[in-house]
């Protein structure tokens, strides 16, 4: 039976050790609650570390770890301190975690850091390989693994790879400062499908992809080899049913049976019935915005007086990170704030702060939910924060207010919170005031619709959707009628070819025999390149044509001395061996300086694009433009052309990273089409990579054996990756002539 592996920087499990005696138990944060069901459910496998270092553990508990983590369906990587320090502390957390949450001036790029990311990132890989069956899926999870997908994609390419990211993932304009940028997304181009809390993460994303690696995008699948990788966003949720029936029994409980903590609350109630309490729960991290929340509680004092001893902020900051240096500060800075402001504004019978520094237990932090009238969730900048989705299960009543900063990720779908941005105090201090005055009519109206939208996509259901999705990438290649190039279609190919007595080589030349090239005249012949044609056009019985777009002139300073048949300009002119160039096709170029004009307009307002002057046709490159605006660009110049040239006998075509406007019919079909009924060809062979070789691949006979350059819809009968794997077999077709 196939199983799913889970992959996540650390178990599901809190493994301490105790005078050489091992501890172990569920972890009850969001992940583990979330993959539970994923990892209950039939065969899996759930891999990460440990917790503890090589250093920490001798042989006999490193075996009892091992014993014990299987027994919960799980198998841990080893790692040492310095893996941790490193890979975590170092690159995770002071590079990845600062950059993607746009706190550059925090993130330090260290390459013995990045170092051991990959190294880190290859152990995990090897544990995965190690439990991986055919058939079996993997879903890796979150920064710390971003290089996971694709180190094992490249060991078991059959595999179905899922990864999400569990914090932003950040805007080309701050990707781009990453030194280790290509890297980490072909890391994550590993995956099948990549998901992400919100559309905005997921734009970011397909940004970087389209802008760094120059892949080709459409919506939101990536063409990247010979798959397509699907892009999703998928808001995480939480376990809906545990915080709601949590919060039932807790206002169900009778007063002996409270905790401390909600007696205390009880007693602040009782005494000030008037004074609301608002709640303010986060790790102690910068990206929480957690000085700036505190300042803009004394702007509404200041603002507001008349709230001055009816107001309470209970503040709950979870310990994190305490020995890095710019978590100290923050440290620092929130006890300063927090001790200034309470001296600032506290009378003998009010403090308007509560400060705990510490973690709590979950009955604590449910009395906490329940108690406050008003939650204060206000990062700046957030993947999703959770929560706030808590704070708003818990209320039983249908009563409380939500303010939420629009910075993170549960703001796109908590639209009915009051939405504030963290850094404007003069709206926190009106909508604070709106909270606690907001009529109960609309608090039931806005949280009851909160808690139908959190209830209905829970935690389990985030799981459910993400694995229903990844499943279906499988049958993305179900819309490619073209097979993939393997060794039984290669051999029948060469079986083919070894057996004919007349062939016809037709070859595309730009994407297919050398790759692209910002400026086209940079792409000319290598040396490997004319050995190779040489010796194909120097078989017996074989002609060899290379069919182009390109124009006459080049080709004939690139290949004029040659005795190979040359065709350009998509079928105007013919060259064959050493004779003189022939014309094909009749055709005008009066047009052209109608055109040219508008096309200059294109230019002129997108850089990086430029004008390739023909002999009878007109070429608009744009592989040197920004993708996002050259998309635009394109649909934009597709429709002014369209309409110039209805009543003009002119065709559009569109190639890679190309648009050119030619005169009457001409193209590649009809070209081969007279090549092929020149003679009397057993074996027929076209290669090309764009739009343009379409109309080759279509017209010629069914016996033809057509290969599509890379993983697109074609009228091809089989497809392959790129130029290299041209040439390899190319070579291979040589090897049969030398053979023989």
């Amino acid at each position: 039976m196939n199983k799913t592996i889970i992959v996540s920087n650390r178990l599901p499990l809190q493994i301490k050790l105790n005078e050489d005696k091992l501890e172990i138990k569920p972890s009850v944060g969001g992940l583990a609650t979330g993959m539970k069901s994923v990892h209950a459910e039939g065969d899996s496998l759930w891999i990460g570390w440990s917790g503890l270092t090589e250093e920490e553990l001798n042989e006999p508990l490193r075996n009892q770890v091992k014993n014990a983590v299987k027994k919960e369906n799980c198998a841990s990587v080893s790692l040492t301190r310095k893996d941790v320090d490193n890979f975590y502390f170092g690159f995770s957390n002071k590079t990845l975690w600062p950059l993607f949450h746009y706190f550059l001036e925090y993130t330090s790029f260290e390459k013995e850091n990045w170092e051991s990311y990959k190294k880190v990132n290859q152990k995990f890989a090897d544990v995965v390989i190690e439990n991986i069956e055919d058939g079996d899926t993997v879903w890796v999870h979150d920064y710390q693994l971003l290089l996971l997908p694709g180190l094992i994609k490249k060991e078991k390419p059959n595999t179905s790879i899922g990864f999400f990211l569990h914090i932003p993932f950040p805007s080309f304009e701050i990707f781009r400062t990453f030194p280790w940028r290509e890297e980490i997304l072909t890391g994550m181009l590993g995956s099948d499908l990549l998901g992400f809390h919100t559309y905005d993460y997921e734009r970011h994303f397909l940004s970087s992809v389209k802008r760094i690696l120059r892949l080709d995008v459409h919506f939101n699948e990536i063409s990247f080899h010979d798959r397509v990788i699907k892009v999703d966003s998928f808001p995480m949720g939480i376990d809906y049913k545990k915080f709601h029936e949590a919060a039932k029994k807790h206002i169900s409980q009778p007063p002996k049976e409270r905790s401390e903590t909600q007696k205390r609350l009880d007693d602040h109630i009782q005494a000030s019935p008037n004074t609301k309490l608002v709640l303010s729960i986060d790790r102690l991290d910068y990206t929480k915005g957690i000085p700036n929340r505190i300042k803009a509680f004394e702007y509404f004092l200041d603002k507001y007086p008349e709230y001055k001893e009816k107001v309470r902020l209970i503040m709950l900051s979870v310990p994190s990170r305490s020995n890095v240096p710019q978590y100290q500060l923050l440290k620092k800075e929130t006890d300063e704030l927090v001790g200034r402001i309470n001296g600032k504004f506290a009378t003998v019978s009010w403090t308007p702060i509560w400060y705990f520094y510490r973690s709590l237990a979950f009955e604590t932090l449910i009395d906490l939910y329940t108690a406050a009238s008003v939650a204060f969730i206000t990062p700046v900048r957030d993947g999703m924060n959770l929560v706030a989705k808590e704070y708003v299960a818990t209320r039983v009543n249908k009563d409380g207010v939500l303010i939420l900063s629009e910075m993170a990720g549960a703001a796109k779908e908590m639209s009915e919170a009051l939405l504030i941005n963290p850094n404007n105090f003069e709206q926190i201090a009106d909508t604070l005031k709106k909270a606690l005055e907001m009529p109960q009519e609309e608090q039931e109206r806005r949280i009851s619709i909160l808690q139908k939208r959190l209830e209905r996509y829970s935690v389990e259901r985030w799981a459910q959707e993400f694995m229903k999705s990844l499943n279906s990438t499988k049958k993305l290649t179900e819309v490619y009628v073209s097979k993939k190039m393997n060794s039984t279609i290669e051999k029948n190919i060469l079986d083919s070819f070894k057996k004919a007595d007349k062939k016809l080589m037709l070859l595309d030349y730009d994407g297919t025999l050398v790759d692209f090239k910002n400026n086209p005249h940079d792409a000319s012949p290598d040396k490997e390149l004319y050995e190779l044609l040489d010796n194909l056009s120097a078989a017996d019985n074989t002609d060899v044509v290379i069919i182009s777009g390109r124009d006459k002139e080049t080709f004939t300073k690139w290949f004029g001395d040659k005795n190979y048949n040359l065709v350009v300009e998509h079928g105007v002119w013919l060259k064959r061996d050493n004779k003189d160039w022939e014309a094909l096709e009749i055709v005008k170029k009066e047009w052209m300086e109608n055109i040219r004009p508008i096309l200059q307009t294109f230019v002129d307002r997108t850089p990086g694009t430029f004008i390739e002057t023909k002999n009878y046709s007109l070429a608009w490159h744009y592989r040197a433009a920004d993708p996002e605006l050259a998309q635009i660009r394109v649909v934009e110049i597709k429709t002014v052309l369209t309409s110039l040239i209805a009543n003009d006998n002119l065709t559009v075509l569109e190639g890679n990273k190309v648009i050119e406007i030619k005169s009457g019919n001409v193209n590649k079909g009809r070209a081969s089409t007279r090549l092929v009924t020149e003679n009397d060809y057993d074996f027929i062979f076209a290669i090309g990579d764009d739009w343009t070789d379409e109309y080759m691949f279509e017209e010629l006979p069914e016996k033809a054996h057509t290969i599509k350059v890379g993983y697109k819809k074609t009228y091809a009968k089989y497809y392959i990756q790129g130029t290299e794997d041209v040439r390899k077999l190319l070579n291979k077709i040589n090897l049969l002539n030398n053979n023989s």
